[in-house]
């Protein structure tokens, strides 16, 4: 960067910096490139990247870039595959402050921001049974800004429902940082006075359009079809009202024309009732026949898989036999038809197979509402994009075309892509797509590392768009926008007086061309092959990533440093650097990486139930850990060895904390602990009051003839802590002979922090979990086994969770052989009263033993023996990412329903950010992860409830009420 650009920047920022706060304006270059980096193949480094709070900042930003000539981009999720959203210049995020939302007329329209997560907008319009029309196949990830910037539509949206036809109004940003309300008469009046030749602008194109009838016909025909090539033209010829038109305009326009802050969607139904159906045609001429057939019957999604498509998942797990022996020829169709009541659904999807009936079937799975079926079927579906990607070489990314076909040229179009692909190469290429629409995708891998691989992917596109936009009159771009990757083509596909016209609405909004420059209108016919995004071989755990950016809503550490996909992206380019002898330079990314990518990790793993292809980025991390850690070793080896003593330590800290809180008060503590954490440069955290009491209650062993059992008194707990401060732990527990006659006997294992953290100070329930546990199951007629050497046992998630994988592993088989054994050789079902134990173990054992979480038991084991008066109060309730993981999600919050009027289940919190220990050793990320908590705690609600009793004190800590487990609530309410 040239000096006199330089000190454009810094300029800039500094100017930014009376606006927007330092810690939201990022120039170091590791961080530049992480943040920059989307889901597209094209890669530009911003020179700055942006995170604002709210549309004072974009104002702001947006004229201090004006005033300094600085161009700018708009990011929303970065999910978009066309180039849209990078920048060699300023790039400007979203903070999650953009998440609000609106209902309105019970549900007919929703008002959104657009950091609002597509599914999160369905999900609050789910009571009233609507949502909104785009349905794009990233809407878990991908945000209402992206969403309508970009015109998404997605399989059951067509033309019909997507952004564009369902907007009711907007509130706009343009370039010089004037703001439009289009719902509004006295913003509206305001602007038409203000931006007078804007208005006339438009005006005059609106009329230009009118008086030329090829252009008009041209644009009629161009959006009968999906497109999403170039700007919306169709505004010019659908609405007279130039601001109408703008507002159209703006949809698809992908933030070349202006920034979003706000929109308002004509929502639509969401039927109550849908069926499937899995029907596989000798060839690609009849499946399109049949689309064809069936484009006025009652279905809402039909889609069009090819042969190849198939034949790529065809050895999934769970996928019908028959997919196996069919041939590269065939044409399949996956059918959905919904409605609001079984009885039309039915006769809905009889009328579709009769007409199906007309053709020759090959194989088939008729329409069904199973919804284990069901969602095998549309696994099929979803597979076809990791299918691809899980098979690419390492260096080559995976690409994601979409185009339309007029649905009469729709076979065609299959049969001369297919070709297109044998002729270049493309022997993996698969084609599925929305076929009601005629919109189709293909996936192929290709590399950029040599100018062969470039030219040919060049020479490729060249022929493509001929083949779609000449020969055939089709979209080069359905859905997913132009972006960099086709603005070379849209010309082409619009002709010199439809591509003049754009330039023309271009220069009315963006008159210094500052916004987005390159996207949609790029005079460079090689911008698709230039800028080009490498992917060097960094580790084979994330060599199969492709950035796509859909672990990112799931990740504790995306506010705070990095998100997965970024992690990946800045330890692909350490390697890369450190191949290339660039010793400084990969020396300075390691350290920031470090803290960045190491450190502030949760490893929870979320990210791979997120991820396409299924990587875990926290096994990265993990084991670059190992590497950190190394010289550890011989004490994580001593604490494993030793861990009863290790956890006797914990007690005596816990109990000294005590005698010192209660010596020398809550606030002096704080004082004391502020202080020293400041000397240490934050190394020592500052101590908190939420951190627990130590556990004076100790399950012993039972022994593998004796038991915990109904008759036996409830264990007691030890003197009270006013008694004896730092007291040896009680060895209370009382042992029962074995009965042979009960049959209800269950394995308890207490967790390492269960055993050795009680209650905060202040919660007006001091029992420890393993108390209040043993309670529960003794109401319920169970005997008790606890295994021998309980205090020696872990699960090993401990030292797993800092790298020591081979000390974690002999925890691990040592609790297993205690188990075994406690169990009588999987006799007995054995509980954890900790689920992030519970999915260690399941993952871990090898022998055949019932491992369950604590919602889990409790719904299998114990509601049968309890009656159940619920609480008549609102409580919260954290779904811990083990649960999540183990998909019983659905069964903590069910059972949690079964014992209170009201639970609340806050938004957008996945994980905790606790992650072991890292809410001590790294609080930032408990803070981050849980910044959302607090607000969404209603007045009065006093308590929540979870499984993990080390997240707990993050909960407990960032919510201001006390956390306990599940177990707790349910043991309060049962008899």
């Amino acid at each position: 960067m040239s000096a006199s650009h330089l000190q454009k920047f810094q300029q800039l920022k500094e100017t930014l910096l009376a606006c927007i706060e330092q810690s939201r304006i990022y120039s170091d270059p590791a961080q530049l490139l992480a943040y920059g980096t989307d889901a597209s193949f094209y890669r530009l480094i911003p020179k700055m990247v942006l995170r604002l709070n709210n549309v004072h900042e974009v104002i702001y930003t947006l004229k201090s870039c004006q005033a300094l000539n600085v161009a700018c981009t708009f990011r929303a999720a970065g999910t978009s595959l066309s180039g849209q959203a990078v920048s060699d210049s300023v790039l400007i995020t979203l903070s999650d402050d953009w998440r609000g939302h609106e209902i309105i007329d019970n549900g007919q329209q929703i008002k959104l921001q657009p950091g609002v997560i597509g599914a999160d907008a369905n999900k609050y319009l789910q009571p009233f049974g609507r949502k909104i029309g785009p349905d794009p196949a990233s809407i878990n990830t991908c945000k209402i800004g992206g969403i309508a910037a970009n015109n998404a539509s997605g399989m059951c949206c067509g033309v019909a429902q997507n952004s564009y036809r369902t907007v009711e109004s907007m509130k706009l940003v343009f370039a010089d940082g004037t703001q439009l309300d289009t719902a509004n008469n006295d913003s509206v009046a305001s602007f038409k006075v203000n931006h007078k030749s804007l208005i006339e602008g438009i005006e005059q194109l609106s009329q230009q359009v009118s008086n030329d009838d090829t252009l008009s016909a041209l644009i009629k025909h161009k959006y009968r079809l999906k497109n999403t090539t170039g700007y919306s033209l169709n505004a010019l010829v659908d609405y007279q009202d130039p601001i109408d038109v703008i507002e159209h305009l703006m949809i698809g326009s992908e933030g070349t024309l202006g920034f979003i802050s706000e929109i308002t969607y004509n929502t639509v139904i969401e039927h109550k009732h849908k069926a499937s159906a899995l029907i596989v045609f000798n060839d690609i001429e009849t499946a399109c026949k049949v689309v064809s057939a069936l484009a006025h019957l009652p279905v809402s999604a039909v889609e069009m898989m090819d042969g190849r498509a198939m034949r790529s998942i065809a050895n999934k797990p769970g996928m019908p036999d028959f997919i196996k022996s069919l041939d590269l020829e065939v044409g399949t169709l996956l059918i959905e038809s919904r409605a609001n009541d079984l009885d039309s659904l039915e006769q809905q999807c009889n009328t579709v197979m009769e007409t199906i009936q007309k053709y020759t079937v090959s194989e088939s799975i008729t329409f069904t509402s199973d919804t284990v079926v069901v969602e095998t079927l549309w696994a099929i579906r979803k597979g076809l994009f990791p299918a691809v990607g899980a098979v690419r070489e390492v260096g080559t990314t995976v690409i994601i075309e979409d185009v339309a076909f007029p649905v009469e040229h729709l076979a065609a179009g299959v049969r001369d892509l297919q070709q297109l692909f044998d002729r270049f190469n493309y022997t993996e290429a698969i084609i599925f797509g929305h076929a009601l629409d005629g919109n189709l995708h293909f996936v192929f891998t290709q590399g950029f590392e040599s100018p062969d691989e470039v030219k040919r992917y060049g020479d490729f596109m060249d022929e493509l768009t001929q083949l779609v936009a000449v020969k055939h009159l089709g979209s080069l771009k359905a859905e997913h926008g132009t972006g960099r990757n086709m603005a070379p083509y849209v010309e082409l596909e619009w002709g010199k007086a439809g591509y003049a016209l754009m330039q023309q609405i271009k220069r009315l909004f963006d008159p210094t061309g500052l916004l987005n420059p390159g996207v949609i209108i790029n005079e460079d016919k090689k911008a698709h092959i230039h800028n080009l995004k490498p992917m060097p071989q960094a580790d084979d755990l994330v060599d199969r990533c492709i950035e796509c950016g859909f672990c990112e809503p799931v990740c504790p550490s995306r506010t705070l440093t990095l998100s997965p996909r970024q992690r990946i992206v800045l330890y692909r380019e350490i390697k890369r650097s450190e191949r290339a002898g660039e010793t400084a330079y990969s020396e300075s990314l390691a350290k920031t990486f470090q803290y960045q990518g190491i450190d502030t990790c949760a490893a929870t793993g979320l990210c791979a139930d997120r991820c396409p292809v299924g990587i875990n980025t926290g096994d990265l991390v993990k084991k670059l850990r190992t590497a950190k850690y190394q010289q550890f070793t011989p004490i994580a080896r001593w604490t494993a060895n030793h861990f009863s003593t290790t956890n006797k330590l914990l007690n005596l800290g816990l109990k000294v904390n005590q005698v010192a809180q209660k010596v020398l008060g809550a606030e002096r503590i704080n004082k004391v602990s502020q202080g020293v954490a400041q000397l240490s440069a934050h190394k020592i955290q500052r101590w908190s009051p939420q951190i627990p009491t130590a556990n004076r209650y100790q399950l012993k062993a039972t022994g593998a003839g004796s038991s915990l059992k109904n008759s036996s008194p409830i264990v007691s707990v030890s003197e009270s802590i006013s008694d004896s401060p730092i007291a040896p732990i009680s060895d209370s527990t009382i042992k029962a002979s074995f009965n042979p006659n009960l049959a209800k006997k269950v394995v308890y294992l207490a967790s390492c922090a269960s055993r050795s953290m009680g209650q905060q100070a202040d919660n007006p329930e001091q029992r420890s979990l393993p108390e209040v546990t043993t309670s529960l199951l003794i109401k319920a007629g169970f005997e008790i086994i606890v295994p021998d050497g309980i205090n020696e046992l872990c699960c090993g998630q401990p030292h797993d969770s800092k790298g020591f994988k081979e000390v974690a592993k002999l925890k691990s088989q040592q609790l297993e052989a205690a188990l075994w054994k406690a169990s009588e050789q999987g006799k007995w079902p054995v509980l954890f009263d900790t689920s992030p134990c519970a999915k260690r173990s399941i993952e871990q054992f090898s022998q055949p033993m019932e491992i369950l979480e604590p919602s889990q038991f409790v719904l299998n084991y114990l509601l049968e023996h309890l009656t159940i008066s619920p609480l008549q109060e609102t409580i919260m309730l954290h779904i811990t990412c083990s649960t999540r993981r183990q998909a019983l999600d659905k069964q903590m919050l069910q059972l949690a329903q079964r014992c209170a009027s009201e639970v609340i289940v806050p938004e957008h919190i996945e994980c905790c950010g606790w992650a072991g220990d890292k809410g001590f050793t790294t609080p930032e990320l408990n803070t981050a992860a849980l910044l959302p908590l607090k607000s969404q705690v209603p007045a009065h609600c006093t308590r929540g409830y979870s499984n993990s009793r080390t997240c707990e004190i993050g909960l407990s800590k960032h919510s201001g009420i006390a956390y306990q487990s599940i177990l707790y609530l349910v043991d309060e309410v049962s008899v």
